[in-house]
């Protein structure tokens, strides 16, 4: 087996991913992310055209009539609208929307739902992301550090913050909104990022108990050549499906398929440099995969 020296190149990729952390963290602290109206609040109002809906002319319509910063967006069929008021916008000026949508057009309009979201349910929905995040990575670093060492379970949550970071920076250069679907794909992420992580770790676990006469970083090196083929077409694969839903889902689920493109991405690299990296920066040895013999094994076996 060719081994691949991954580990010669790993100062490459601890400055690309010095240099993309410090650009996602610049641009949310300045930029922030371009949050969605389940977050921010506003009005969802969900109509349906008795024939095909032409988008154009809807937003066309609602910028004359002076409703800034509305989204509309197709779902369903091509008959079904949502459209997306700002925060401002109340339950009444939603069915004032509708009715001048009706005159706009010849077709038949049906209301179908409004719901109104206030600013301080966004607000909860945004803490109640933000702690979840966080205990997944709690919950992740406690599982590894149990299965594995405490080594593996930092490597793994460096990786998995890595993953998060550069996702919600990419978001916020790009200026894609935010809304639960993203934090929805977010973690699912840092599930798809854990698995492969484990994966990994698992194999150099058992590389480093049984390959004797090797360093750490050969040791890693020879466990990433051995598993670059599962990781290469698992995430291949997941490629695929999402570049698909990315393409033909439409607009309701295009941030969420964007942001698992991104996550899946970047989960794979991280599985490789940032993980691995960070074991060879802890240090990581044989002595710490060992298993501890029982006591008095040695002298039981000398017993007649």
């Amino acid at each position: 087996m060719n081994v691949i020296p991954f580990m010669r190149w790993r100062w490459v990729a601890v400055g690309f991913s010095a240099a993309a952390m410090l650009a996602a963290i610049v641009s949310l602290s300045i930029n922030q992310l371009n949050w969605g109206l389940d977050f921010t609040g506003g009005t969802l109002v969900e109509v349906a055209y008795s024939d095909t809906a032409d988008l154009g002319g809807i937003r066309s319509t609602l910028d004359r009539e002076g409703y800034d910063g509305a989204i509309v967006v197709s779902f369903g069929t091509d008959r079904d609208v949502l459209v997306r008021l700002p925060d401002g916008y109340s339950d009444q000026q939603g069915a004032i929307m509708v009715d001048k949508l009706r005159s706009a057009t010849d077709m038949d309009i049906e209301l179908r739902r409004i719901e109104f979201v206030g600013p301080q349910v966004g607000d909860e929905l945004r803490d109640d992301g933000g702690i979840a995040m966080l205990t997944a990575l709690g919950l992740v670093m406690l599982y590894v550090a149990f299965r594995f060492q405490i080594k593996f379970a930092l490597g793994a949550v460096i990786a998995l913050a890595h993953d998060v970071i550069f996702t919600l920076g990419f978001f916020s250069l790009t200026g894609l909104e935010f809304d639960l679907t993203v934090l929805a794909a977010l973690l699912a992420v840092v599930g798809y990022s854990l698995n492969d992580t484990i994966v990994v770790s698992d194999r150099i676990r058992e590389n480093l108990r049984k390959v004797r006469r090797a360093s750490p970083a050969e040791v890693i090196d020879i466990s990433l050549t051995e598993t670059l083929g599962r990781t290469l077409v698992t995430s291949l694969t997941t490629l695929l499906v999402l570049v698909a839903l990315a393409v033909f889902g439409g607009e309701m689920i295009f941030g969420f398929a964007i942001a698992l493109l991104v996550g899946v991405t970047v989960g794979t690299y991280s599985s490789i440099y940032v993980s691995a990296t960070t074991l060879l920066q802890l240090d990581v040895s044989k002595d710490d995969v060992m298993v501890p013999e029982k006591e008095g094994a040695d002298q039981e076996g000398l017993l007649p």
